[in-house]
């Protein structure tokens, strides 16, 4: 079958590279593909990506399976776009795709199915929740309530910090529309996951449990980024696997069908494991990034037969295969992310690093100058390096990383280290 792939970054590339290696898919087909992308599938030019234009495409090349990558096209309503011409595509529609999409919602969803999770309020008036943050005790942790490209999300350790985010976002609007409503959630200790899940409605396959690394800098300092890494599997023994299929996967489903939004696509749980076992820190609507880096390396079997009978609604609910093996994934960055990465610098090693025994580079911020690769994003590249064991696909995994040349660019070095993220 013919599949399309929406979006253009490293979790992207990471599906095509992985459905062009499904025996059920003849062609991958991602338009506006990075460089990387192009070496495994066909990347035309679309000069609008919009939900319409997409469905138009898919239209026109006669594409057999859509599958997602962004959560913005999720929200948006690209599956009721694509499903209201009978186009089979792979992902929520817009309306569950607020269990990413509004952190209220998600909120509103965990009450209704009792999952664990910290507690909240939620506020549209500024002056009320500045109230709230001063009656609270520190660290708070404050949420745009919309999609905001991961800068959502501040953990502020004094309450004037909480004070001037409410102001930054209710009232002077850095994040748009995103920041007019906002969440207030208690603060959560433990160890952060994320435990991925391929659905339809309310049967489920989950995958191994990951570890991204968020913050920006070595031992977790820093501003909060999309991603500079991740680790899977992690040593999660089967009880405990179970326990958050049973206490908060399955339930989450069945409340979103009681909501009149049942799901499809990836219901992604970012977990954080308290002294009172898991509870959910976030959900999202598609693959994380980079976990699906770490993630699908890993995977055995036919993906494209998997996600084609997920978005038919005859998902086969057997466990998931996965290799025996590790996966780490370091991100390279551009200098100057997450507020403002330099653009357009020429990359250098990037075959170099690709031809490191078990790693995989996947593109994320690049684009082709003429003869040249340049830097075209803050995550330039997830490099994924997958062996026997963490510490030899670690190994491997820096090993690569430091073939990637460019002006300014830098990574995480404690990036599945003992002790780390």
């Amino acid at each position: 079958m013919k599949v399309l792939v929406v979006g253009s970054g490293a979790r992207e590339h990471a599906l095509a590279w992985r459905l062009s290696r499904s025996p059920s898919v003849s062609r991958v087909i991602v338009p506006n593909g990075n460089p990387g992308i192009a070496a495994v599938a066909e990347t035309p030019a679309l000069g609008r990506a919009d939900p319409a234009s997409l469905r138009a495409f898919a239209e026109d090349a006669r594409i057999d399976l859509t599958v997602v990558g962004p959560e913005a096209p999720l929200v948006a309503g690209i599956v009721d776009e694509f499903r209201r011409s009978g186009l089979r595509i792979f992902g929520p529609t817009g309306d569950a795709a607020r269990i990413e999409g509004s952190k209220a919602f998600a909120k509103r969803v965990m009450a209704r199915a009792d999952v664990p999770t910290g507690s909240f309020r939620a506020f549209e008036i500024a002056e009320e929740a500045v109230a709230h943050v001063r009656a609270s005790r520190p660290p708070i942790v404050v949420k745009a309530d919309g999609l905001a490209a991961g800068k959502g999300v501040v953990i502020a350790r004094s309450r004037d910090e909480a004070e001037e985010t409410l102001h930054e976002w209710m009232v002077a609007g850095a994040l748009g529309a995103a920041g007019r409503r906002v969440v207030v959630e208690e603060f959560l200790e433990g160890r952060e996951s994320s435990f991925l899940a391929i659905v339809a409605g309310e049967r489920f396959v989950s995958f191994r449990e990951a570890r991204d690394y968020k913050r920006a800098r070595d031992g977790d300092e820093g501003p909060n980024t999309g991603g500079m890494g991740a680790v899977a599997p992690l040593a999660r023994d089967a009880a405990e696997r179970a326990a958050v299929e049973e206490r908060i996967i399955a339930p989450t489903l069945w409340a979103l069908r009681k909501e009149g939004c049942p799901m499809t696509g990836v219901l992604y749980a970012g977990l954080i494991w308290t002294e009172e076992g898991p509870k959910v820190l976030e959900f999202n609507c598609r693959f994380g990034d980079p976990e699906a880096e770490a993630l699908l390396p890993l995977l055995e079997g036919d993906l494209g037969a998997l996600l084609l009978g997920a978005a038919l609604g005859e998902l086969d609910d057997r466990p998931l295969a996965f290799a025996d093996a590790h996966a780490v994934t370091v991100v390279v960055a551009a200098e100057g992310y997450p507020a403002s990465p330099r653009l357009g610098d020429p990359i250098e090693g990037l075959e170099e690093a690709d031809a490191v025994s078990g790693a995989h580079v996947f593109h994320g911020g690049t684009r082709r100058d003429g003869g040249r690769v340049v830097t075209a994003g803050g995550r330039v590249a997830a490099v994924t390096a997958v062996a026997e064991s963490r510490a030899a696909a670690r190994s491997r995994a820096y090993d690569a990383v430091a073939r990637i040349r460019f002006r300014g660019a830098w990574r995480r070095s404690d990036i599945g280290a003992e002790g780390a993220g």
